[in-house]
């Protein structure tokens, strides 16, 4: 452990090099590992010199094989190190395609795809989609994804991803292959994928301009009856957005997966929320007053996501208030338009008292827009959360509220 660590300074940014449109991820899930197939469409950046090579992100993955617009790569036309592959030279536009294998059934780290329980799932904020396949692992890398996968139905009787459903079927061993298809380009960090047995229960909701949007809750199993809260605080929160901001849910599915095993919380990935049961279910024989109001407020925020953190995303993490301040502050004033204004604006201010006051005052003191880091999964801090929303709350003082929505309708 002599390695120094990397400070990454907010005025080194660069674009990338190169772009992803697309990209078509296929998972092969068995006992003993997970193969992953990544056909890669690579685009050159306006400005990137002819023949730069591309470097891909990638940790803790066993490469199988590399191609090049169909062609086998031998190992002098690329350099893999413990963080990433480098194609030494490729055309402007090409397709790389990859095939790599992981072990998720002990991955200790829990980023990326680990199994969670009897569940395997992801957690790809902020940086462990390069522990899935090789990839360029930046926000402003936005990218369409189609992703297929194929298991066992008895072990995983649910494969889901992101987007809308596009096909299933039954393959002559016995496997079941599914294939999800997201319409709308994303950075790599919001990419899911869950592979379980469980609970189902569904819902619908139908949007200002009269679609109808399928709503699924996947729980453990006896968990079923915390659901329909969970449920009634999504559709409120759908009808609030349209009805303050003219946000109509965009997808035709929306999915929350809510089981004990979870160690992250709660994740907006887009279409597919993930939560620890304890964020998002509830009922009265185990739940307090308070314990509603937690669970509406979390479910909230993540659907908030879809469009400010999922549709507009960052620039770089250095950002990172501009989803998460935002987002924070759009379910404060879900809250307080569902309920009592006043006393939402006393449980903000007490908690930003006693949390971001102390964070300021204090050796980890920090702006907003933090100018340097060596490790970004330190800055989810009540500084970036609670101040952040607080900055934005204060435009919305000095402009008003109409001016503000007007900004926000821009901003989109």
């Amino acid at each position: 452990m002599t390695a120094q660590p990397h400070t990454i300074l907010l005025a080194d940014y660069q674009p990338p090099a190169y772009n992803i449109p697309k990209a078509d991820l296929a998972f092969d899930i068995d006992d003993a590992a997970v193969r992953i197939t990544a056909t890669l469409q690579i685009e050159a950046n306006e400005g990137t010199a002819p023949h730069t090579p591309l470097v891909l992100n990638g940790e803790r993955l066993k490469l199988l094989d590399v191609e090049l617009d169909g062609v086998p790569l031998e190992q002098e036309h690329y350099a893999v190190t413990q963080k990433t592959l480098t194609i030494h030279d490729v055309p402007p536009v090409c397709t790389l395609k990859t095939t790599v294998e992981i072990d998720p059934y002990h991955n200790t780290w829990l980023e990326g795809l680990y199994k969670s329980g009897d569940v395997l799932c992801t957690q790809n904020e902020s940086e462990g989609f390069r522990t899935i396949t090789y990839y360029v692992d930046r926000p402003d890398v936005m990218t369409i994804f189609t992703t297929t996968i194929t298991a066992d139905p008895t072990r995983f009787p649910f494969l889901l991803s992101n987007g809308n459903l596009e096909d299933e079927a039954i393959l002559a061993d016995g496997r079941r292959r599914v294939r999800w298809h997201d319409p709308f380009p994303k950075p790599c960090y919001l990419f899911a994928l869950v592979a379980g047995d469980f609970a189902l229960v569904e819902d619908s909701f139908t949007t200002a301009s009269g679609r109808r949007i399928s709503l699924q809750v996947y729980v453990d199993h006896g968990n079923e009856n915390k659901v329909p809260h969970t449920l009634a605080s999504l559709k409120r929160a759908m009808s609030w957005d349209e009805k303050t901001f003219g946000l109509e849910y965009d997808l035709d599915l929306f999915m929350i997966v809510a089981v004990d095993a979870f160690n992250f919380g709660a994740m907006e990935n887009k279409g597919l929320n993930i939560f620890n049961s304890v964020y998002a279910l509830a009922n009265p024989d185990t739940a307090t007053d308070r314990d509603y109001l937690n669970v509406e407020n979390v479910v909230a925020h993540e659907y908030f996501h879809n469009w400010t953190g999922n549709r507009i995303t960052l620039r770089d993490w250095f950002q990172i208030t501009l989803k998460e301040g935002l987002t924070v502050y759009r379910d404060a004033e879900f809250t307080a338009d569902t309920y009592s204004r006043a006393i939402k604006r006393i449980e903000d201010a007490r908690d930003l008292r006693s949390g971001q006051f102390a964070e300021d005052a204090g050796p980890n003191a920090h702006p907003i827009q933090p100018k340097a880091y060596q490790e970004i999964n330190n800055f989810y801090t009540h500084t970036v959360y609670s101040k952040g929303s607080e900055v934005i709350r204060m435009l919305t003082v000095l402009l008003g509220q109409e001016a503000f929505k007007r900004g926000i309708a821009r901003y989109v």
